[in-house]
């Protein structure tokens, strides 16, 4: 069976075009392996946003103690 694939939010499983609402899902890739693996990539850019946001929130305190 050939792409588009997408990554089921819903049923958190890999469909096939004719699948949920685009709205319910990751997509599309061209391989079935790339849809199995976005649920992971998401995951792992959401931390290291949630880093960069942490990371801005603490930027710049402690410094007046230091003065």
């Amino acid at each position: 069976m050939s792409g588009p694939w997408y990554w089921c939010l819903i049923h958190a499983r890999v469909e096939p075009e004719a699948g949920c609402p685009n709205d319910r899902r990751l997509g599309p890739y061209e391989t079935e392996e790339e849809a199995a693996q976005a649920i992971a990539r998401t995951r792992e850019r959401t931390a290291q946003m949630d880093e960069a946001d942490r990371r801005e929130r603490e930027w710049g305190k402690g410094w007046e103690e230091g003065r």
